[in-house]
């Protein structure tokens, strides 16, 4: 099971990492001496996971241009994206088809789209355009995903954290936050596979969210399942029906669901979903077709017709995780073997997702990154998984490990372990 890591332990003893800092930094030089030239930054698929897909790049093929339905995917129209496929990605995100939009290729442009929409309309159950609040207020998880806390610092919306746990952001933190603040309009959740520990939100933790009392009456959760269908074992973790939850909870427009193909056929050209109750569904719509006059059905089209059905996206994914799992094993093992008696980090060790987050020495995520840096090897800055890239206590750092082929992978990690114990022992010693 995934696990979030508990607090890193404080440096070890002078007896043994203080010990050997002369051993640590010659082994740190001989690092730098190789001239390496790594990156384990961003959750990229690499390019052998990219060629799964590479036969969408001859479909629909000439003279195949109508879906099921019969619609000439070459012409406007079709707002909501094409049925054929909304009926396989709604079976594979539990939401019934007739609430679920297909779009564009980033579901990252439909969270800031519905977030600007807010601000400028306000939603519905809203009493003013959210703009005309004196202050918006996010909760954000922590660790999390930089690009959602980009989001609210792009658009001024204060953000507040709550801790992270196994079972998703601490319920009973974000209900004590929400229930006296009328400002908080929004929660940031990766419910499956979370951004950056592999966290999954629980039902019980579900629940509680979707059914919390709260000051604002236009509160929204922004439910980005990004990583539904991304195992990295035979064990498919299913996510909690969030939207179905909430509407029998009371609280039916509460959730705001997201994904995308993005890391499923090509990251630069997939499909991006929109999913949550027919009012918020009827509200997105009504502003998209300003600006829209249709998504790429062309594209929807081809990706309909390479995956057939919800099953044909699971075989697909199997073949994803085949490539994968060997990558994350050799993270993990790796920080086994070379941290594991330390007492100098924790890690997670996840069942999906894109990621594994370390907790190293308070005060030295930085100086780890640093010395990886100086060495050839890039990691996502130090804070990127807080708010305003500030980490209280400098101690996380997000590890991507899709995109460098395996044995990368394992020079990487193998330096990034060296880096992790030098910066402990600069610290003992200091």
């Amino acid at each position: 099971m995934s696990t979030v890591p508990e607090p890193a332990s404080a440096p070890a003893t002078d007896s043994d990492v203080t010990s050997r800092l002369d051993e640590l930094r010659r082994a740190y030089a001989d690092l730098q001496a190789r001239g390496l030239s790594l990156d384990l930054t961003r959750g990229k698929p690499s390019a052998e996971q990219l060629d799964l897909a590479e036969p969408l790049l001859a479909l629909p093929g000439q003279g195949h241009h109508l879906d099921a339905d019969g619609t000439d995917t070459r012409n406007y129209g079709g707002l909501a994206g094409l049925p054929q496929l909304r009926r396989i990605f709604a079976e594979l995100l539990d939401v019934p088809v007739d609430q679920l939009l297909a779009q564009g290729n980033a579901s990252l442009t439909l969270m800031y789209d519905t977030i600007v929409q807010a601000l400028l309309f306000g939603v519905p159950g809203s009493e003013r355009p959210w703009s005309a609040e004196e202050q918006v207020t996010f909760v954000c998880p922590v660790p999390g995903y930089d690009r959602h806390f980009a989001v609210c610092e792009e658009l001024g919306i204060r953000m507040v954290t709550v801790p992270m746990t196994p079972d998703g952001p601490d319920a009973e933190a974000v209900a004590a936050l929400v229930a006296d603040d009328p400002t908080i309009k929004g929660l940031w959740v990766v419910p499956t596979y979370a951004n950056p520990d592999g966290a999954v939100v629980s039902e019980a933790v579900a629940r509680r969210l979707v059914s919390m009392p709260t000051a604002a009456p236009d509160f929204r959760i922004f439910w980005d399942n990004a990583y539904a269908v991304h195992h990295l074992t035979e064990h498919e973790t299913k996510s909690a029906n969030a939207i179905e939850l909430a509407e029998a909870a009371g609280n039916p427009d509460r959730v705001v669901m997201y994904a995308s193909t993005s890391k499923i056929s090509f990251a630069g050209a997939g499909v991006s979903f929109f999913a949550s109750s027919p009012a918020n569904v009827a509200w997105f719509t009504k502003h998209l077709k300003i600006r829209s006059i249709g998504p790429d059905k062309v594209n929807q089209l081809r990706h309909a017709l390479f995956f057939r059905d919800a099953d044909g996206v699971r075989a697909h994914m199997a073949k994803h995780r085949a490539i994968l799992a060997p990558k994350f094993s050799a993270v993990v093992d790796i920080l086994d073997t070379r941290l594991g008696d330390a007492g100098v980090a924790t890690w997670t060790r996840p069942d999906g997702g894109y990621f594994v987050s370390v907790d190293v020495v308070p005060g030295t995520a930085s100086r780890v990154v640093e010395l990886a840096k100086e060495a050839g090897i890039a990691l996502t800055p130090a804070g990127a998984t807080y708010p305003y890239g500030e980490d209280p206590q400098d101690r996380n750092i997000r590890l991507a490990p899709s995109m460098p082929p395996l044995e990368e992978v394992r020079v990487a990690m193998d330096g990034v372990a060296t880096c992790i114990l030098l910066a402990a022992a600069e610290a003992a010693a200091s």
